[in-house]
């Protein structure tokens, strides 16, 4: 489903450099918004001393965003690696025309960020829980 929402080109540019971890993109996550229901944006950032639970306190309780966090964690075997995990934040207390218009333009924003491998759907906090519910995913592409 398209919802004719683009992404914007500082949205890509910021993205390859914080791949890169380059410059001023020396980061620990970006939270996306959309808007004006037509543009995907930057909305907030991360430095690098940030942790994952700084990133999910700043998304909004019961609003719709995506999210792309650095994460810092060991494998199973204990080497330590990092992962970029792309999150789609979709609360369940959100109203009904933000879930839809988060859902239909999701994968414009993931086209955008060429090279992410890890996609979690998130519909309340306790799917956000980093021990029970993220690393388990992201161990899976250690």
């Amino acid at each position: 489903m398209s919802t004719g929402v683009v992404v914007g080109d500082d949205v890509s540019y910021a993205f390859n450099e914080f791949k890169l971890q380059r410059g001023e993109f020396k980061l620990r996550y970006f939270i996306y918004a959309i808007q004006d229901k037509t543009k995907v944006v930057i909305e907030k950032q991360g430095d690098r001393d940030k942790t994952y639970d700084d990133f999910v306190a700043d998304l909004p309780e019961n609003d719709c965003r995506y999210g792309l966090v650095d994460l810092d964690f060991e494998t199973d075997d204990g080497r330590p690696t990092s992962k970029i995990v792309f999150i789609s934040w979709n609360p369940d207390t959100a109203s009904v025309r933000p879930k839809m218009l988060y859902s239909g333009s999701k994968e414009a924003i993931k086209s955008a960020l060429t090279g992410v491998g890890i996609h979690i759907n998130a519909t309340d906090y306790s799917e956000l829980d980093l021990e029970a519910s993220i690393l388990p995913v992201v161990r899976k592409f250690a």
